[in-house]
């Protein structure tokens, strides 16, 4: 749950925070949990954890996006490419995005959730979330290929 916070915020120390308070409100919510089957309760904790860490962002949003002209789509990473970058690093490279394109990323990419789905979640556009998830995307393209040159 640690993760899943860490990957919304970039900040250790306000995911310690956040998983404190997540777990507060797991256990307080818990009476209210239906079991659907195996999985079901970790579904609805990470569910819970993503909320928390959303609500830090919207009570703490900053408008942290990257000037046009300071970032430019980029070729598609090559899996061979991508395979010599390890986890750690590829989730570093996640948490440095600004907020706002990390956010989307991470609702497209781990919780697998629709564009359509991520904007009625933020309260954006659809047009927006197709657009950040692409300028995430090459912002982290043009990290690896930083990473990779060293």
């Amino acid at each position: 749950m640690l993760g899943i916070c860490y990957r919304y915020t970039g900040n250790r120390q306000v995911s310690e925070d956040l998983l404190h308070d997540g777990f507060i409100r797991v256990f307080e919510s818990i009476h209210v949990f239906q079991y659907r089957g195996v999985g079901s309760l970790a579904a609805w904790i990470r569910k819970i954890f993503v909320n928390v860490s959303l609500e830090y962002l919207r009570a703490n949003a900053q408008k942290t996006t990257v000037p046009l002209e300071e970032w430019k789509e980029l070729e598609s990473i090559e899996d061979e490419e991508l395979e010599s970058v390890s986890a750690d690093v590829l989730m570093r490279f996640i948490t440095e995005l600004p907020i706002g394109y990390r956010t989307v990323f991470n609702f497209y990419v781990f919780e697998e959730m629709s564009h359509k789905k991520i904007a009625e979640a933020l309260h954006i556009q659809e047009a927006s979330s197709r657009s950040q998830f692409a300028r995430a995307k090459a912002l982290l393209a043009q990290k690896v290929k930083a990473y990779l040159k060293q």
